[in-house]
């Protein structure tokens, strides 16, 4: 089914479609291997949370609920006026977003864009604890203030971008627009998952020589000109896990629900993929473990793949380098420079690897096509994306 899943994701990224909410499990798997490495990441920091709907949106949720033990210094998150989704498909805040509203002001809440800037959470409810309920309480709050005309320190509505002509320029919440690329400038680092088909355009406002980001997308990325040559240098990496390390999105109604993993958990509809990852140069314990690797002799001798075992280690036939189909196949004494499957970022160690290039290098990042100049062949038969590493 893995293909199925692929073809989906990407019809997704090409019909725009791409609303996917990421489970509160997966944020926290991710984030406490960052906490795991460095007790302090997040300390004293300014966090950016871009998002269709912060009221529906995980990662304010997991964010709010841990400000005070992650020593979080102000948290922001925006959302976006046009999302077809906002206040209409999975309240993880109900209190929030009542029905009634859904029925009275539906028109309104989809049409205005609002940023939260939590700075502190308090026990709200005299409960002795701190949690997410004292954020929603505080939440309610504040938008009564705004709905009665009066200013609020922590919620207001954005305005988005509009020309002297009167046409708006980019839409309030727009992360291209100036209200939120100024809350970019203020922050430290931003973390969500972007729509899939502004993939690359979200990564360079990010600027992410500048800021610290962690953020979701595809495997495809990876060999994006707009990423790779990052990645290459290694001022960008993989996080913890990619494929079926992320157990799913959430969508919306609308959305369908397909392949064996679908499924309706606690009320929401989960659609699975083994074609995701995480992105981030926020530095974490797994990018520092070395790789186990046999020599070449012992992999042809004791390899589980019937390729390397019956044929070894071929040679490109247009560039200097061997065919490595798997990344625990790779030859520990092989000096020279080897093409491994793109999935070998979620094993790369830079202490261990460099990457010299990729064979995808600056291709079409939507399909596989013969003409391109870096592909690489066997036999006169092209092999998919590689890319070409070499022992340190």
């Amino acid at each position: 089914m893995a293909n199925s899943r692929q073809v989906h994701l990407t019809r997704a990224k090409k019909g725009k479609n791409d609303e996917f909410y990421t489970q509160w499990s997966d944020i926290e798997k991710e984030v406490n291997a960052y906490i795991e490495f460095n007790p302090d990441v997040f300390r004293g920091k300014t966090i950016l949370l871009p998002a269709d709907d912060p009221f529906e949106s995980n990662f304010f949720k997991f964010f709010a609920t841990k400000f005070n033990e992650f020593g979080i210094k102000k948290l922001i998150a925006t959302s976006y006026a046009p999302s077809p989704i906002v206040n209409t498909q999975l309240s993880l805040l109900p209190e929030l977003v009542p029905d009634v509203e859904f029925e009275v002001q539906r028109d309104k809440q989809i049409k205005d864009a609002y940023k939260i800037e939590l700075t502190e959470v308090v026990d709200e409810d005299g409960s002795g604890t701190v949690n997410i309920e004292d954020v929603i309480k505080r939440l309610l709050k504040e938008r009564d203030l705004i709905d009665t005309g009066q200013k609020s320190q922590i919620l207001s509505y954005l305005e988005g971008d509009v020309e002297p002509d009167g046409v708006s320029s980019f839409s309030a919440g727009d992360f291209r627009s100036a209200e939120v690329t100024r809350l970019r400038d203020e922050a430290d680092m931003i973390i969500t998952n972007p729509p899939f088909s502004l993939f690359r355009e979200f990564l360079s406002w990010i600027n992410p020589l500048e800021k610290q980001f962690l953020i979701i997308g595809n495997m495809n990325a990876i060999t994006y000109k707009e990423v790779f040559p990052l990645i290459k240098e290694n001022h960008i990496w993989l996080g913890t896990g990619m494929g079926r390390w992320i157990s799913g999105f959430i969508v919306p109604e609308s959305y369908e629900l397909y392949g064996t993993e679908a499924r309706v958990e606690n009320g929401n509809r989960i659609i699975a993929t083994n074609n995701a990852l995480w992105m981030t140069n926020i530095d974490h314990g797994k990018r520092h473990q070395p790789l186990s690797l046999m020599s070449m002799e012992d992999n042809i001798k004791f390899s589980k793949h019937k390729v390397i075992k019956e044929n070894g280690y071929v040679k490109y036939d247009n560039f200097d380098a061997i065919e490595v189909p798997y990344t625990d196949a790779i030859p520990s004494d092989y000096l020279g420079i080897m093409g491994v499957p793109i999935s070998f970022l979620d094993k790369y160690n830079p202490e261990q690897f460099d990457i010299v290039g990729c064979s995808y290098e600056y291709g079409r990042p939507d399909g596989w096509s013969d003409d391109i100049k870096m592909s690489v062949s066997v036999n006169g038969v092209s092999v998919y994306k590689r890319l070409l590493i070499k022992q340190k």
